[in-house]
Formats: structure tokens, C-alpha cells, sequence
């Protein structure tokens, strides 16, 4: 995981500006699934790969009463979480604590916490089975966890197949998405994952998550964020060139085309007595 966390500690400011707002709603969605555990009493929070905070940061305005521990395996993006929930929930600051932690070795005692909740994580980290292990064992019996993250999908999103196609043509290598390797095949192998894991009632079902990119956002999330060190390398007549021809294959797109549409599949369980 040293890897993932290095990646993650370079690139915590673009996460928060480009890839943030597209995962939002989807990880926001997940709270839904939680208000029943607050209403019956669940004050203590895990946020396990709490990123920039689009779990933690709404839970903290949505529930008044939580108290929210959250842990990355990246110091930067702890850091940038801090600093958020300082903007913006100030009145919550004294209810939020980050740590810096893996998934799979969470520095709590047993039985810590009435809620654990993840979004867009478990698809990251070496094993998916010890992760969750982990975190019912830092869960108290009864305790209910929840995550949403990635399904299989091999169809291409449009933009990303014009780019790659791009790339071929001007000699550069492209070695695909490898942190999409962790993805699950299905909403019931999801299910299987937990109750393998200790729990119980679990619960799971397949969404879609939906973020209707622009031309010009498009090219920023990828110059700025996502493929931002491949176009430090381009001299700059070969960037000017690859870019203007990149806009007008992109403006020859429909406007659904430049919809980034991806299965999702939100899971839910409580931690078994045993």
C-alpha cells in the first residue's frame, strides 16, 4: 500500500478539485443507508479512506450528534480533509479526528465504533476480505457498516477512448487504470464479501453513478489532475498540437457521450454477535 499512498499524498489538492465532484453524490447516497443506525442511537463514526472528506464532511453537517474518526493511508490527504472540515464545518471540528492508518491494520481497540462507512476505497486496497475483517472487528456486535464502490464495466467511456487512441498515434505508452483492478463483479458477490466477513443482514444492490463532464472540463481534469505528468513531458509545440487536435475530436461527441456513466454497487451489513 506504500505505493497507493505515495500517489495519493501527490496528487491530495487535484483530488479535491477534479476527481471529488464526480464521486459526491454517489458517496453522499450512502448516508441514506445510515440514518436508521443515528436514529437509533450510533454516535461514533469510522471513515475508512475518508479521501478528501465527501463522507465525513456532509456526516458532520447532516448528524449533530456524531463523532467522526477517519483514517487514509495518505498524510496529504488527511491533511487536506482537516483543513476542509475546517472551511467548512468549523462548529465540527472538535468531532472530527484523522489518522493516518491502512484499512487492514486500523489503530483502534476492539468494539470502538457504532458506524463504519467507505466510499470508493475497498477497490484500492491489497485485500478487500482482511479490510473488512478489520473493520467488524473495530465495530461494536450490532454495529452496522456501509461502502460504496466500483463494479466490473468494460465499456468505454467515449473521452477516455479518444485519448487513449491519441496517445497511440503520438507514440506514448498507455498501461490502463490499474486501480481499477479491485472492482467487484457483481452486487452479490458484494453481499458474499460481507457476510464472509462477519456480517449479517447484509444487504446490496447495484447503482449507477452519473457526472456530465464539459469539453473544456474534460481536458483541465486530464492536463491538471488525472494525466498530468505525461503532458509535463510533452515539449510545448507537441502539447499545443495534441490538445487542439484532442478539442475538436471531443466537440465531435454527443452531449450524452460526454456523460461518464459507471455501475456502482452500494453493500451494507451489521456485525454479527459471534
Amino acid at each position: 500500500m506504500t505505493d497507493q499512498a505515495t500517489r495519493y499524498d501527490r496528487i491530495a489538492g487535484g483530488y479535491e478539485q477534479w476527481w471529488a465532484p464526480v464521486l459526491a453524490p454517489s458517496a453522499v447516497a450512502l448516508l441514506d443507508r445510515l440514518d436508521r443506525a443515528v436514529e437509533d442511537g450510533g454516535r461514533d463514526l469510522l471513515d475508512v479512506g475518508v479521501g478528501t472528506g465527501n463522507l465525513s464532511i456532509a456526516a458532520l453537517g447532516r448528524w449533530p450528534e456524531v463523532r467522526i474518526s477517519a483514517i487514509d493511508a495518505s498524510r496529504e490527504m488527511i491533511g487536506a480533509v482537516e483543513a476542509l472540515v475546517a472551511e467548512r464545518v468549523a462548529a465540527s471540528r472538535d468531532r472530527f479526528r484523522g489518522h493516518v492508518a491502512f484499512a487492514a491494520e486500523l489503530p483502534f481497540d476492539d468494539a470502538s465504533f457504532d458506524i463504519a462507512m467507505s466510499s470508493f476505497v475497498l477497490q484500492l486496497v491489497p485485500s478487500r476480505p482482511a479490510a473488512l475483517r478489520e473493520i467488524r472487528r473495530v465495530l461494536r456486535p450490532g454495529g452496522l457498516f456501509g461502502h460504496v464502490t466500483w463494479l466490473v464495466d468494460d465499456r468505454a467511456f467515449a473521452p477516455d477512448r479518444i485519448f487513449d487512441t491519441m496517445l497511440d498515434e503520438y507514440g506514448f505508452e498507455n498501461d490502463g487504470d490499474p486501480n481499477r483492478k479491485g472492482d467487484i463483479p457483481s452486487a452479490e458477490h458484494a453481499a458474499r464479501e460481507l457476510r464472509r466477513a462477519g456480517f449479517r443482514d447484509v444487504a446490496a444492490d447495484r447503482a449507477m453513478l452519473e457526472y456530465a463532464f464539459t469539453v473544456d472540463r474534460y481536458i483541465s481534469f486530464l492536463t491538471e489532475f488525472d494525466e498530468e505528468s505525461l503532458f509535463e513531458e510533452m515539449g510545448r509545440a507537441e502539447r499545443h498540437r495534441f490538445l487542439r487536435q484532442f478539442r475538436e475530436r471531443l466537440m465531435a461527441l454527443r452531449p450524452d457521450e460526454l456523460s461518464f456513466r459507471v455501475p456502482i454497487v452500494y453493500a451494507t451489513g451489521y456485525r454479527s454477535d459471534g
